[in-house]
């Protein structure tokens, strides 16, 4: 069982930045991806970015160009760098790894972006 542990979330005018990370508790090379889910108040989660274990990477379309994810193999961290955001980008978001068939969760950490 993968264990996932958010953190670098917090509140952030429009146009600011802000870099989640993600450490999992088993090597990063050993699930076959990581990634980021979003879910605003009174709406769905949804997909955001990933990257796999061999460090390809793909993003919704509403975050290409803003949003980089990255991998730091030494420190077995996956990080969301969040550029130029918006007030729709707030949400809390979930690291999520993917393992043999089953998907696992952080506990989320909020994101509030203000205008």
């Amino acid at each position: 069982q993968v264990q996932l542990v958010e953190s670098g979330g917090g509140v952030v005018q429009a146009g600011g930045s802000l870099r989640l990370s993600c450490a999992p508790s088993e090597s990063v090379f050993s699930v076959n991806h990581i990634g980021w889910y979003r879910q605003a108040p009174g709406k769905q989660r949804d997909w955001v970015a990933l990257i796999t274990s061999s460090g390809n990477t793909n993003y919704a379309e509403s975050v290409k160009g803003r949003f980089t994810i990255s991998r730091d193999d030494a420190k077995n961290t996956v990080y969301l760098q969040m550029n130029s955001l918006k007030p729709e980008d707030t949400a809390v978001y979930y690291c999520d790894a993917f393992q043999n068939g089953r998907f696992y969760w952080g506990q989320g950490t909020q994101v509030t972006v203000s205008s």
